[in-house]
């Protein structure tokens, strides 16, 4: 990992996506409304890390979350735009916490925190067998 405390906070990432009907909280299981689900916020969240973070990983390296603190503000029809953000905000070793926000049209949806740990992805499957 190339990613030292100066640099970190220049890793930042924003996706944008678009609320289908398999988004809704009802159609993951997380609620019965037709709105984005708190479960697909969080993933399009996670994405947003790793992209963040993919500039500074070496060959062979991935990211694997391990916290989450998410605070889901705001409802999301399908059909909306959602802009997601995430920027590290601490390095230590190869533990990274990321600020993470998504907006809707300016307005907070959601906010919060992402704690990644950077991993050889080789070395870490091995340990799954």
């Amino acid at each position: 990992m190339r990613l030292d405390h100066a640099s970190a906070r220049e890793l930042t990432a924003t996706l944008e996506r678009t609320v289908a009907a398999s988004d809704t909280a009802e159609a993951v299981g997380s609620g019965s409304l037709p709105v984005l689900g708190t479960p697909v916020l969080l993933a399009w969240l996670e994405a947003a890390t790793c992209a963040a973070l993919e500039p500074a990983l070496d060959a062979g390296e991935t990211s694997v979350g391990t916290r989450v603190s998410l605070e889901h503000q705001a409802p999301s029809v399908v059909g909306a735009v959602v802009e997601v953000t995430a920027a590290v905000v601490h390095v230590d070793g190869r533990l990274v916490r990321l600020s993470v926000a998504a907006r809707q049209q300016g307005r907070l949806v959601g906010s919060g925190e992402v704690t990644r740990v950077v991993v050889g992805a080789e070395k870490f499957m091995s340990r799954l067998g």
